[in-house]
């Protein structure tokens, strides 16, 4: 198992959060996360990439300039950052791995430098951001095959919660969104199983675990526009820990049975 041991966010409490979409502006120096969990995460990332590439990972030529400049922006990141290592060739994770550094495949590269899975969006037809774009190592029961290429409705049409009302105030978020500015919100859901590579296609409906399940699973999920291609960037970072690691505070206000919050 891969767990984290702290939860650093309460989603099902924190009214910020609680309410879709419930973004909060962040600073860009906190946008990516590495935790606890990070060598467990990374070395189960580089299995995935290499084991099932095409499960985790999409770019359609369209968004390759994206993904490229999203390669450099995070290595940016990284080079301020004491515990990585950045050469011409490749960089130096804080676990002592040495990744790469393969522009040719952005998407897969970044795959192997940080814990945060990424999306790119791109305005599509009848106005709405498609999914153009992603490494995607950690589906909470969702497939990319299934994703790839569709407007934003259509990627939530399962999520009960995500009606009209919701898409059209993200869509206007994704619209006004200005280079240089992070949103961040989280979820929250109780799982009995810990596993973070978790594909399930969309039908048949999925049971929700109830709340006295033995793992909580949270996405801290950030939005951000590239300055130079305009691309959106959905950037989720995955905490699975047992419920008995919550924080008093935070047991003594988990919903109730069968409820979850985003």
């Amino acid at each position: 198992m891969i767990l984290q041991r702290s939860l650093p966010h309460t989603p099902w409490s924190d009214p910020r959060l609680s309410r879709l979409p419930g973004t909060q502006p962040l600073d860009f120096k906190d946008w990516l996360v590495v935790d606890d969990a990070y060598s467990a995460q990374m070395a189960e990332r580089d299995r995935l990439i290499a084991e099932q590439p095409a499960a985790v990972c999409a770019l359609d030529p369209s968004a390759r300039e994206a993904g490229e400049e999203l390669l450099e922006l995070v290595l940016g990141d990284l080079d301020a950052r004491p515990a990585f290592r950045i050469a011409a060739d490749g960089v130096t994770r804080p676990d002592g791995v040495l990744v790469p550094l393969d522009r040719t495949a952005p998407m897969q590269t970044l795959g192997r430098l940080v814990q945060e899975d990424f999306c790119i969006l791109q305005p599509g037809g009848e106005g709405e951001h498609i999914l153009s774009g992603a490494i995607l190592c950690f589906p909470s029961e969702w497939t990319l095959a299934e994703k790839f290429m569709r407007p934003l409705s259509r990627i939530h049409r399962p999520v009960a919660p995500y009606d009209a009302n919701i898409a059209a105030r993200v869509q206007r978020m994704f619209d006004a969104v200005p280079p240089g500015r992070v949103l961040w919100r989280a979820n929250a859901h109780p799982y009995d199983d810990p596993s973070l590579f978790m594909p399930r296609p969309e039908v048949p409906p999925r049971q929700r675990a109830q709340w006295s399940a033995p793992f909580v699973r949270s996405e801290r999920q950030c939005i951000l526009r590239l300055p130079e291609t305009g691309a959106i960037v959905f950037s989720i970072h995955t905490y699975v820990l047992r419920r008995e690691d919550l924080s008093p505070e935070q047991r003594a206000t988990l919903p109730g049975a069968g409820e979850a919050q985003g």
